[in-house]
């Protein structure tokens, strides 16, 4: 399948060009060619690159994921995950094009234990989840007539870029004891299980493109961030020492939510994708990285 992706140095964007080598045809389109802080000039480049890359679906792996920052510059988060998401939405409706676009846990408000469905109410807690909200909306009102989803997800590691399992590996091998928040609880999801998602999702909707709309996928099983950092250490094999607290002993600018467990039942029965177990892609990100004992 050849398949245009928005993103190029992102975690999920890193993975799909990995895609290729299992028979598919990528092309990356990265920030210096399509500035998605531009929408309408991004916009114009995508247009362009339609006509030169014969694409059978587009894949929007690009976003701002500056959680903290957001707070602070929500207009041009809102320009990068809202804004330019409906624009690319529509060119691939008018182009009759599949679209997969990423979005998060964190549009809901993380009250309760109880996993949120798809069609659960949104209500972000911060500038981040309101700007990715949008971007769901726009997508969805394209009404795309070839199939559109978006794919919420979570907690996204891999051997690339910044992310958690970097943090507390280096934070590990300097420190013999660090305290990490303990109830915020949600699932770890391996950057390269969503990349496959995304694919897998885009051939579904180019068959059939009913079975598209808003769905979830993270990994299993449900853990605290300390449970997330107990399992690093230990398979990196750190003698580091995790000591839980709760969210209020680390204050950010951007309030997390404490519930980010999400119902991915949806998913498994549309696109036969089951939650991908997080220890599996740990140890593969370990192993990447040379910290596999």
């Amino acid at each position: 399948m050849r398949l245009l992706v928005l993103g190029r140095s992102g975690q999920v964007a890193r993975e799909l060009a990995r895609v290729a080598d299992d028979g598919h045809e990528i092309r990356l389109v990265g920030r210096d060619e399509a500035d998605l802080s531009q929408p309408e000039a991004a916009a114009e480049v995508v247009r362009g690159l339609l006509r030169e890359f014969p694409a059978q679906a587009i894949i929007n792996a690009a976003a701002w994921t500056a959680v903290d920052a957001a707070e602070a510059q929500e207009a041009e988060a809102l320009a990068v995950n809202g804004t330019s998401p409906a624009l690319l939405a529509r060119i691939a409706a008018d182009a009759g094009l599949p679209f997969v676009h990423i979005s998060t846990d964190y549009v809901f408000d993380g009250a309760g234990e109880t996993p949120f469905s798809p069609d659960a109410p949104t209500a972000p807690l911060g500038a981040y989840g309101r700007t990715k909200r949008e971007g769901e909306i726009g997508v969805a009102q394209a009404a795309n007539p070839a199939g559109w989803a978006v794919l919420r997800t979570s907690w996204v590691f891999s051997a690339h870029g910044a992310n958690f399992v970097k943090t507390m590996l280096r934070l590990g091998a300097e420190r013999d004891t660090l305290r990490v928040v303990a109830d915020q609880i949600g699932g770890p999801t391996p950057a390269d299980a969503i990349a496959r998602a995304c694919v897998r999702i885009a051939e579904t909707l180019a068959a059939e493109p009913a079975m598209g709309g808003i769905h979830h996928f993270s990994g299993a099983p449900d853990a605290s961030w300390a449970d997330f950092a107990r399992e690093i250490m230990a398979r990196a094999g750190l003698p580091c020492r995790i000591e839980d607290i709760p969210s209020a002993d680390y204050p950010t600018p951007a309030p997390r939510p404490l519930n980010s467990r999400l119902d991915c039942r949806s998913t498994e029965e549309a696109f036969r994708l089951a939650r991908p177990d997080w220890r599996d892609g740990l140890d593969r990100v370990l192993t990447n990285l040379g910290a596999r004992v």
